[in-house]
Formats: structure tokens, C-alpha cells, sequence
């Protein structure tokens, strides 16, 4: 099988939330930490190049729902509940994006419960916000969309650890149809509603897109010591820190046989690991040239 945005999204085009789900029901309880954000390395913030900062921060703070937290000069850091997660870098002389290189797949935001996402499925309906995809992972369950500077975005939660199924080192991970009408009917009756991303929302996972999965998997197996949870094929292969279903994707669906990013191209400009394990920070690139920095200790 030929995977593609497509296909792992489950679906084309907007997708009419409002015909699967009725929007209406609206105090956030507090929530902890998810399991992606405690094991030996995990991520830390995803740093963007934008053109437009401005107007991309507008779209994280009013579609994704985050907040902005400082900016020093042309660079506005945005996050949830004072953590920060995502990094504008504005640089207005950037060429866009090429989808067919090396980069970003997607960025992906993990609520820390399933009601949250039935809170933001209810903030997409009222708001009226373009959904590509809604898929259950068997893992997790997740939207996707994509920023107007052409980066995706996923809006998941994962479904409690110990359900997911592992064959020895392997986690069964899937894309089937998401069922919306019952991620919306976890949200309590007499509840407050989406009120931005709450507190604990980490950045669970990056999907990156790579020239060849094989020589991504070797980088991020010797550098920071990522097991190999899952292979779609020869064109994706999921890594994670601790027994997670993956920390970093990387697929060539789009992007096969592609070399070293350009750096004046929006998109994709660093990657941020926090990791218990390191000595010392670091800054390396990985074969495409994009930076993955570390950084020391856990989240709290």
C-alpha cells in the first residue's frame, strides 16, 4: 500500500465536523502530564520559519490554541499553560516551503485527555475551522490540518498506554476513521468548553519528512538511542524514547530520494529534544541538515 497525506489523515479535503458531531456542550478538570512527556527523551518545542510570524501566531493562538508567551525581536514563542512549545522565527525573505524536500510533516499537539479533543472538535465546529483528516490510530485519536504557511499540524490524544498492543517491540498503530460523536460525548455535560489548550498540552511527536526512512532510523537509533516501534513499509518508520508509540515519524511519501533542506525556505528550522540521559546540551543535524537540538532534564 502507497501511504500519503491521504491516507494517513483518512480522509480528503475539509472534513464536516458538524455533520458527525453535535457542538453545545460546555471547568477543565486539571489533567497530568502525558506518558509521552516523561520518558528518558521526549520533545522539548518545535521552532517554525515564518514569513508571516505574525500572522501565523494569530492562527496557533485561535485555531490550535495557544498562547502567546514572549517574543524577543522577530521571534514569538507560543505555548500552553506558561509551557513553551512552538518557536516563530520571522524571516520575510523566505522562500515557501517545498513539500517535495526535506522537513515537516507535522507538528504534533497532544491534549492530555480525550474530553479535550472532543472540547477543541466542538471549537472547530463553532468556529468553523477546515479539518483534512480525523482518524483513530488505534493509539491515539487525531485531526489534522495544515497552517497557512503550509506546515501540518496534529491536534491528538493518546488512548491509555496500557491498552495499546505491542507484538515484542513492534506497536500495532493503524489509520481507521475517527469516531467523532464519541470523542464529543466525553465531554461532561455542564462543561466550561474549549478554552485553549489546556495545561499539560506537550508537543507529543514530530513527523518528519526525510529522503530515505532507513538512513532516518540508523541517525535517530545511534544518536539518541530512539527504538523502532513500527515501519509502514520502506517509506515511514516510527522511533520513540521509553515505550512510547512513536516521538519522531519520518516518511518519503512525499518526499522521497530528497538531500540536504535549504535553509532559506520557510518550514521546519529546529527541533528541540529534552532529554534526562545527555551530559550536555548539544546541536546536531540530522542527514537533511535539520537541526535537533537538546536540551537537559524532564518536563514538569
Amino acid at each position: 500500500m502507497t501511504l500519503t497525506r491521504r491516507t494517513l489523515i483518512g480522509a480528503a479535503g475539509a472534513l464536516p465536523l458538524a455533520s458527525w458531531a453535535t457542538a453545545g456542550r460546555t471547568e477543565t478538570p486539571m489533567s497530568e502530564l502525558p506518558f509521552s512527556a516523561t520518558t528518558p527523551v521526549s520533545i522539548g518545542r518545535v521552532g517554525l520559519r515564518a514569513r508571516d510570524a505574525e500572522g501565523l501566531a494569530s492562527y496557533y493562538r485561535d485555531v490550535v490554541g495557544l498562547q502567546e508567551l514572549s517574543r524577543d525581536g522577530e521571534t514569538i514563542t507560543l505555548g500552553a499553560a506558561g509551557r513553551p512549545l512552538l518557536v516563530l522565527e520571522s524571516d520575510t525573505a523566505a522562500k515557501p516551503d517545498d513539500p517535495r524536500s526535506a522537513g515537516l510533516f507535522h507538528t504534533a499537539f497532544l491534549l492530555p485527555e480525550r474530553a479535550d479533543l472532543g472540547r477543541w472538535i466542538n471549537h472547530a465546529i463553532a468556529q468553523k475551522i477546515r479539518v483534512e483528516g480525523a482518524s483513530d490510530h488505534i493509539v491515539s485519536e487525531a485531526l489534522y490540518l495544515t497552517d497557512p504557511e503550509g506546515n501540518g499540524i496534529e491536534i491528538y490524544a493518546d488512548r491509555p498506554k496500557d491498552s495499546w498492543k505491542w507484538d515484542g517491540s513492534q506497536v500495532a498503530m493503524a489509520t481507521d476513521r475517527m469516531d467523532v460523536q464519541g470523542v464529543v460525548a466525553s465531554v461532561p455535560q455542564g462543561d466550561a468548553g474549549w478554552q485553549g489548550a489546556p495545561e499539560n498540552t506537550v508537543v507529543g511527536h514530530v513527523h518528519l519528512r526525510v529522503g530515505d526512512p532507513r538512513e532516518a532510523e540508523a541517525w535517530w537509533n545511534s544518536e539518541f538511542g530512539f527504538d523502532t516501534v513500527a515501519k509502514y513499509g520502506a517509506q515511514a518508520v516510527f522511533l520513540s524514547s521509553g515505550g512510547y508509540h512513536h516521538h519522531i515519524g519520518a516518511n518519503t511519501w512525499q518526499s522521497a530520494g530528497a538531500g540536504k533542506r535549504e535553509k532559506e525556505r520557510t518550514g521546519l528550522a529546529w527541533v528541540e529534544m529534552r532529554s534526562s540521559e545527555a551530559a550536555a546540551g548539544s546541536s546536531k543535524q540530522d542527514p537533511w541538515g535539520t537541526e535537533i537540538r537538546t536540551v537537559l532534564g524532564k518536563a514538569a
